[in-house]
């Protein structure tokens, strides 16, 4: 009987490997062409993907949470028609019958997988071994745990994008444990080393008593998005060097001016919230400070600022935090921006993110609304330079012409990186962003 093994496909875009997050078949089941098989996750999106054939599901070769390099075996079929030989990566219009049906996605997804400019490109890897899923238990079986190797002496091998992070923790390539394929050194076994490293030699402890095996906990697989985030908010740590700034911003005027627009604007059925003002003042002060708007190429030794300003928003999900982006904000008016907006949450709410609208942002605004506290630290969006917090609106008693009035106040946290941002620009950025919100009708006057 014809056996076909179906291979992991290129999907493009600098995509070396993915992490198998649901399997939509198991061994035995009978499968036509194109019919959903399995959902794999990848630094840019998420990805749906079918049958490239019909056929009795013979054996999945990866489990959930495993990650598959491109070109390594997912699933083996056997009988339909055809050549059990593999296709050729696919190329653009080519058949999706040819590498199965890739649906690009995000369900539910998409926060860090916001398309890094720092994706490496490099040759397919040798299949990393797995341990082949059995029928009935698809997604619970794991993978057997790699083995570290190093060969003394030798040149490590590792993606343009490892060496560049071993070259920011200033950590010595050939010295960090290989766990990939081959004996290549991955992302995790760089952060791993650099956290082992840096990490404080505990002390003693006395003996403590087992868990008891019958005291009521639940475990949850750390896989998809989840972890992705975890990877992304860890990378951020590891290589920028963060420090974040404060203050207060009296927003008693723009309270009174989104109350005037509001019955124009849900005329035109646009809810009108207060996230499009903060959008255009802060594109209105990053035109004047345009290092808050850059990133670092550190594998050519670049900043590289932008000319436009793609502005990432944080979505909280049932799946976790995400980040769609209001591109070309500055070309767009508050309405535009307004209508953006909603259609970015609800999509991401409702899982239907594409790559499209989670790809290059330049700036990020995070903000938890009516839970948004007196003020949080945000963790900065890599590779942005920086990202604004907003806080809870309160009311607070405010110096106006000499005399102490009750005013709408909420705090700013402006985190940034000290690689590319001084504190002077950092604050006198964050300083222009007030003066909009405090005044909005400043905005009126920006291009």
């Amino acid at each position: 009987m014809a056996r076909f093994e179906f291979k992991l496909p290129d999907i493009g875009e600098g995509v070396s490997e993915g992490e198998v997050v649901a399997w939509h078949v198991q061994v035995g089941d009978h499968v036509t062409e194109d019919q959903l098989m399995v959902e794999v996750m990848t630094d840019k999106a998420t990805v749906t993907i079918g049958a490239p054939r019909s056929g009795r599901v013979a054996s999945m070769e990866a489990a959930v949470g495993t990650v598959v390099q491109v070109g390594q075996v997912l699933v083996t079929l056997e009988g339909g028609n055809g050549s059990s030989k593999q296709p050729e990566a696919p190329t653009a219009g080519s058949s999706a019958s040819a590498v199965g049906d890739i649906q690009e996605s995000l369900p539910g997804a998409g926060f860090f997988l916001n398309a890094s400019r720092d994706q490496a490109t490099s040759a397919t890897p040798a299949p990393r071994p797995t341990t082949p899923v059995q029928p009935g238990h698809p997604s619970t079986i794991p993978a057997p745990a790699p083995v570290p190797t190093t060969v003394p002496g030798a040149k490590a091998l590792a993606t343009p994008a490892v060496r560049r992070l071993a070259r920011e923790l200033s950590l010595e390539l050939s010295q960090v444990p290989a766990t990939g394929p081959g004996g290549r050194v991955t992302r995790d076994d760089v952060l791993r080393y650099s956290r082992e490293r840096t990490a404080p030699t505990p002390p003693p402890s006395p003996m403590k008593a087992p868990l008891d095996p019958s005291g009521g906990e639940t475990r949850i697989p750390f896989v998809g998005l989840r972890r992705k985030i975890a990877e992304r908010m860890r990378m951020s740590k590891d290589t920028a060097a963060h420090f974040t700034f404060v203050e207060e911003c009296d927003v008693t005027e723009l309270i009174a001016v989104r109350s005037q627009l509001q019955p124009d604007a849900a005329a035109q059925g646009v809810q009108l919230t207060y996230l499009p003002f903060v959008i255009k003042a802060v594109v209105a002060a990053l035109r004047k400070h345009p290092k808050l708007n850059s990133y670092l190429d550190s594998e050519r030794g670049d900043v590289v600022m932008p000319n436009s300003y793609h502005i990432g928003v944080a979505v909280a999900t049932g799946q976790g935090l995400v980040v769609p982006v209001v591109h070309h904000a500055e070309q767009r008016s508050l309405l535009a921006i307004a209508r953006e907006v909603d259609r970015l949450s609800i999509a991401a709410r409702e899982g239907r993110l594409t790559l499209d609208d989670i790809k290059g942002s330049t700036f990020t605004i995070t903000s938890l609304g009516k839970l948004g506290g007196l003020l949080a630290v945000p963790i900065i969006h890599h590779p942005n330079a920086a990202i604004l917090g907003i806080h809870r609106v309160k009311e607070r008693p405010v110096v106006r012409n000499g005399e102490i009035v009750i005013g709408q106040v909420m705090n700013l946290s402006l985190s940034m990186d000290h690689r590319l941002v001084d504190g002077h620009e950092g604050a006198a950025f964050a300083y222009d962003v007030i003066h909009y919100l405090e005044a909005p009708t400043r905005l009126l006057l920006e291009g």
